[in-house]
């Protein structure tokens, strides 16, 4: 036999519920009253035993439907807080009080959205260390412009990952096995771009000695990342202009244009609205490139990120090295204008320096926290972070704090000399054997300066 079942929505089923109490009750109510008065008899008292009945009835069917409707949610919050992903999640931070069992349930259903947004995040870009708000956000456009076929535009600083996000862009795309060529157009002299985009015939120009597909060639049928866009010059970007409308090009010295099939990927970090209006950048290329946009954030505006960019960076180096909490927060607060990029080089320098493997403040480039420093200065006050830099241990003495400071300095002037002692004495303005002798009392390998 088959199982035949009707779905109906809570909505309609609770307020149908009470709506028949009501209609009955007034039948009842009805009835009753017509038939005591035809009998000339008083419906008072029968009225009222109905109503306190009605009440009672009303009141047990509530309670039901709470019980049926709450307690499945309650048994979910319990078994769910007894996760230790939620207990881990939950531990940081203390969450906002609420008095009553909805305000309960809805800050702790807001936790575990939260929970699952970040398990997502790892889910679908395994490449892209973030689970701040700000780049959910970002993953989020992903998705929804990932499937279409629409030209994406990427802005942010350098160092951002402009580049990872277009690979998610095309591995999250219809074109995931197809092609994805990336070519920077700031890394290629003016007078090979063409080539390189468009490619060549055998003997367009001097050296030409055989054809060369270009980069929308290559990219046929997938997806074309052209980084660094802001720095096209204007008579490619008129050719580039012309190939995404008809798409087609035509090789340097070639006679004919070839169809191409490819979706379009651009990223810069010049603000390019400005450069139209400047006349550096074609109004209408920036139209046609602009159809979806994707503003990556600066590191310092996701700080919550930087322990998770850190723990990857240093597990991709091959050694168990671990981050003391001092120069965690000296990370943490640092600006880091080089952003992403800017900070896997200072764990790679602190790496190269951590002592019984484990990076303290000592062993960071001096750089870290250098912004938040002349910040201070600038307000008229001494920072907090200029002792935090040279005492990185508020609990150390002060012959330890001096030590601290000048393997620092020695370090720094090594890094800066490529570890030629000499170049590096001179830069301290010590002597040579002092550096020496120093050098073997801080433990410092100077093998690792060596370039």
């Amino acid at each position: 036999m088959k199982d035949i079942r009707i779905n109906i929505s809570l909505y309609v089923i609770i307020p149908v519920i009470f709506a028949g109490i009501a209609i009955l009750s007034i039948i009842v109510t009805y009835n009753t009253t017509v038939s005591y008065l035809s009998k000339s008899m008083d419906p008072q008292r029968p009225v009222f035993l109905w109503g306190t009945l009605l009440i009672a009835f009303t009141l047990v069917c509530g309670v039901l439907i709470v019980k049926f409707l709450i307690d499945p949610v309650k048994q979910f919050v319990r078994k769910t807080k007894n996760l230790g992903v939620v207990k881990s999640a939950a531990a940081p931070t203390d969450p906002p009080k609420a008095n009553d069992d909805m305000g309960r349930f809805t800050l702790f259903f807001d936790q575990v959205t939260e929970i699952l947004s970040k398990v997502e995040a790892r889910q679908l870009f395994p490449d892209i260390i973030g689970q701040s708000k700000t780049m959910r956000g970002v993953f989020n456009q992903i998705v929804k412009v990932a499937p279409r076929e629409s030209t994406v535009l990427i802005t942010g600083e350098t160092g951002t990952g402009k580049e990872l996000i277009a690979r998610s862009i095309h591995q999250h795309s219809k074109r995931q096995d197809k092609p994805f060529i990336a070519i920077n157009c700031a890394a290629i002299p003016e007078g090979l771009l063409e080539s390189e985009l468009f490619g060549h015939e055998k003997g367009a120009f001097t050296g030409a000695n055989r054809k060369k597909p270009g980069k929308f060639e290559m990219a046929d049928g997938g997806t074309l990342f052209l980084d660094e866009i802001g720095d096209m010059p204007l008579d490619t970007q008129a050719k580039v202009l012309r190939a995404i409308e008809e798409n087609a090009v035509q090789r340097v010295g070639g006679l004919h244009p070839k169809p191409v099939n490819v979706r379009f990927i651009t990223a810069t970090n010049h603000d390019l609205e400005k450069m139209v209006e400047a006349g550096r950048f074609r109004k209408d290329l920036f139209y046609r490139l602009n159809v979806f946009s994707i503003m990556l954030p600066p590191l310092r505006h996701r700080r919550e990120d930087i322990p998770l960019l850190a723990e990857r960076f240093l597990h991709q180096m091959g050694r168990e090295i671990v981050i003391s909490s001092e120069a965690l927060q000296m990370l943490m607060a640092n600006d880091w204008p080089g952003n992403v990029r800017e900070l896997k080089n200072a764990l790679e320098s602190a790496a190269v320096l951590a002592v019984d493997d484990t990076i303290s403040p000592a062993t960071l480039p001096i750089s870290v926290g250098r912004d938040r420093n002349s910040r201070h200065l600038s307000n008229g006050r001494e920072g907090p972070l200029l002792s935090t830099i040279d005492e990185p241990d508020d609990g150390a003495d002060l012959d330890t704090r001096i030590k601290n400071y000048e393997r620092r300095a020695i370090v720094n002037a090594l890094l800066e000399t490529g570890g030629v002692q000499i170049k590096a004495a001179a830069h301290l303005g010590i002597k040579e054997r002092s550096l020496w002798h120093r050098i073997k009392k801080h433990s410092i390998n100077i093998s690792d300066f060596k370039q």
